[in-house]
């Protein structure tokens, strides 16, 4: 833990909490803190007691930020596309995909993630261990620890006959009935996972499911949720179609991710229960690139196809109807550290830049369970900062190029990065 005391000057200080971009300020860092939050050159506002900063980090020439959250990320192994993810790596290789994809997501800006499910059950939970305990540098993760999905469906190991056996972690959370969600919803929150995300319809990149067939009754997705809760926990929705989106936002999911088909009753279903949208906007022309250039199976690129656009058109609907949202990549369908990319996206579909970069902060803090700690640059919160050249919300292409980032006060990316605070 960084000791010490730090002052960061900044030129320009988004101020996510009231949308606002606040010129010549200053950050007081103590430890892994935020202690105060001035303008430059004001009295020293800080607590009595405090020491003088032993290091200055000069950012004024820099747009200064919380540390971006994506609250849709899958870090373990690489992302398969022949329809039986995860058998062709080890768990060992998996494991060491997931270090060097949470370092390079670190590095891009993102101090948090979400990480929404492995097919290796519980390799989640083991990384976001090692990084809490510092073997391992990468950002904050909260992690599903497994999928929960129907036989054969969206997040179900397909394509194999009937004679192979598959190891029980690839199918851990696999369950056809009330009592049987219940029973993995258990076993998954025993196993250190911190939510749970349901699969409720099929999905784009697994073969043989269709995005648009609900895979799970409103009585199995309620289930999951009655049993998180009893543990204090909350049930995040995979749903693609229009009639899963509805079922899971009546069964008391926190948010619904992709919401690709949604239509008009599920946007009000949506924002009458307060469900959180978490749409990969990017996602999809990275997809139809990518897919035609490496030849990926003809079913892949047409579900893609028939999602995408609606996507977005329901994206803008949703928003204009006051659905809460919160920022989401799929990272991992496309390279780490591109998460960034889809903050244009928003833009170009609706959002004003503050309200992007809101969605990435201080909302997806809330939807995660991290207000008070992350996600805006206040006193008392952890000290996740960053900073971009210039003035960057004018062009949010510009977070693509991160200069510096903190996480909890270390330095590990831009000026002064790799060097104790002083004592």
């Amino acid at each position: 833990m960084p000791t010490g005391t730090t002052l960061i000057r900044a030129g320009r200080l988004a101020d996510v909490i009231r949308g606002e971009v606040l010129t010549d300020r200053e950050i007081l860092i103590e430890g892994e803190r935020i202690v105060a939050v001035r303008a430059i050159g004001a009295p020293d506002s800080a607590p009595e007691g405090r020491s003088s900063p032993g290091r200055v980090i000069d950012l004024r020439a820099h747009t200064v930020l919380p540390g971006l959250i994506d609250c849709h990320t899958h870090l373990v192994g690489d992302v398969q596309l022949s329809g039986i993810p995860s058998i062709q790596t080890s768990q060992a290789q998996e494991t060491l995909l997931g270090v060097r994809h949470a370092r390079t997501t670190l590095m891009a800006g993102f101090t948090g993630v979400r990480d929404v499910g492995t097919f290796r059950a519980f390799v989640d939970v083991a990384l976001r261990d090692a990084i809490d305990a510092g073997d391992v540098l990468g950002p904050r993760m909260s992690v599903a620890g497994a999928y929960v999905t129907c036989p054969t469906g969206g997040g179900d190991i397909t394509g194999l006959a009937l004679d192979i056996g598959v190891p029980r972690d690839l199918r851990l959370g696999v369950a056809s009935s009330p009592s049987e969600v219940r029973r993995v919803v258990r076993e998954i929150l025993h196993g250190g996972a911190d939510f749970i995300k349901v699969l409720a319809t099929g999905a784009v990149l697994t073969l043989g499911t269709k995005p648009g067939v609900p895979e799970f009754s409103e009585e199995e997705l309620r289930a999951a949720v009655e049993q998180a809760a009893e543990y204090g926990t909350y049930v995040t929705a995979h749903a693609h179609g229009a009639e899963g989106i509805k079922r899971a936002a009546r069964a008391g999911v926190r948010a619904i991710e992709h919401g690709s088909l949604i239509d008009d009753e599920g946007i009000q279903v949506m924002a009458e229960h307060g469900t959180v949208l978490v749409a990969d906007l990017y996602d999809g022309d990275f997809i139809a690139e990518e897919g035609v250039r490496k030849g990926w199976p003809e079913e892949t690129l047409r579900k893609n196809a028939d999602t995408t656009v609606a996507q977005r058109e329901g994206f803008g609907k949703a928003l204009a109807a006051g659905v809460r949202m919160a920022f989401g990549t799929d990272a991992g369908v496309y390279p780490h550290g591109w998460n960034a990319k889809q903050l244009p996206y928003m833009v170009r579909f609706g959002m004003t830049p503050m309200q992007a970069i809101r969605s990435a902060t201080v909302d997806a803090a809330d939807l995660i369970g991290w207000s008070g700690r992350v996600g805006a640059l206040e006193p008392g919160m952890l000290a996740d900062v960053i900073a971009v050249e210039g003035d960057a919300l004018s062009d949010l292409a510009a977070f693509e190029d991160v200069a510096f980032v903190m996480k909890g006060g270390q330095v590990v990316k831009g000026p002064a990065a790799g060097s104790p605070a002083a004592g």
